[in-house]
């Protein structure tokens, strides 16, 4: 079973109008809504791409319940822990101009809870896979993923990361078997400018000097780069399309790496990757199995 956890899952109220005016009233020329978070986002492309997953995470109030049902209503099934207090974040997401976001802070996640979570993570097995995505809470301890790995140690699962700075160095002693940087918090993590392939291998290979196991980068328009556990690199070009949306792109592409796997090797993995990472970029919303299918053609 493949385990998804979301701290902080999000209804995003996405507006697109003109120039915004500040001071008087702006009206929206369309507006949708999505349920989702990093984890959750993962999720739900698995379950586009025909690979069964459990999301596991925190929700509260009435958008908690939307976010809930809409989730279960598109396939993924859900064990998550409801707070008693407060609602799930709202972010508002402006297209105008220029892309402006407002990220909503979510509820308090008090210490009983996180050991509730503790508690759920005891069904996972060995074989298993568990991901760990996004940022967290400021009320959660900040080396979080790294206490549930420890949690997890003594059994043989695989762990997926996909985190910025201390939240990723940290887990990178219980040996994680994906994290995925992108070219920017790669050059954060080691302080440097790193433009090149070589650059992005000799980086990488450092990750894995430090634990990690395999070790996928996301260029953007530059398509991906994977060294994989046997010292192996895998480049996979750029899909064709026309951007529209950034938001979930990295966890289109964790799920495209873990369903490749599931159905091939590491090329193909790092192929589905960037294939599900290109759709995800190219819709207004999180991609559809056709669309990828069609992007992995180009590859």
């Amino acid at each position: 079973m493949i385990y998804t956890i979301t701290f902080n899952p999000a209804v995003d109220y996405i507006i697109r109008t003109e120039n915004i005016q500040k001071g008087t009233v702006n009206r929206t020329q369309s507006e949708r809504i999505c349920f989702g978070g990093k984890g959750i986002n993962v999720s739900l492309v698995l379950a586009e791409l025909g690979v069964s997953s459990k999301a596991l995470g925190f929700v509260a109030g009435f958008t908690g319940d939307a976010i809930e049902k809409s989730v279960r209503e598109k396939g993924v099934e859900t064990d998550f822990i409801r707070l008693e207090n407060g609602f799930s974040r709202i972010n508002i997401k402006i297209k105008s101009e220029q892309e402006t976001e407002i990220n909503g802070r979510g509820p308090e996640i008090p210490p009983d809870k996180i050991d509730e979570l503790f508690q759920k993570t005891d069904g996972i097995q060995d074989g298993d896979t568990i991901i760990l995505a996004g940022s967290v809470p400021s009320a959660v301890p900040p080396d979080i993923y790294a206490m549930i790995l420890e949690h997890l140690s003594g059994k043989k699962i695989r762990a997926v990361v996909d985190a910025e700075n201390k939240l990723l160095l940290n887990v990178l002693k219980y040996r994680p078997f994906l994290i995925k940087p992108n070219i920017s918090e790669l050059c954060g993590i080691f302080g440097t400018e790193i433009k090149s392939t070589e650059d992005i291998v000799k980086y990488a290979r450092k990750l894995q000097k430090m634990g990690a196991v395999n070790v996928l980068v996301s260029r953007a328009g530059d398509g991906a780069v994977l060294l994989d556990e046997y010292g192996i690199t895998h480049i996979s070009g750029v899909c064709r399309g026309t951007v529209k949306n950034s938001v979930g792109a990295g966890d289109s592409m964790i799920a495209g790496f873990i369903a490749g796997l599931e159905n091939g090797n590491y090329e193909y993995a790092v192929k589905l990757a960037t294939a599900s990472g290109g759709a995800s970029a190219f819709s207004d919303e999180l991609p559809l199995r056709e669309d990828i299918f069609r992007l992995l053609e180009q590859l």
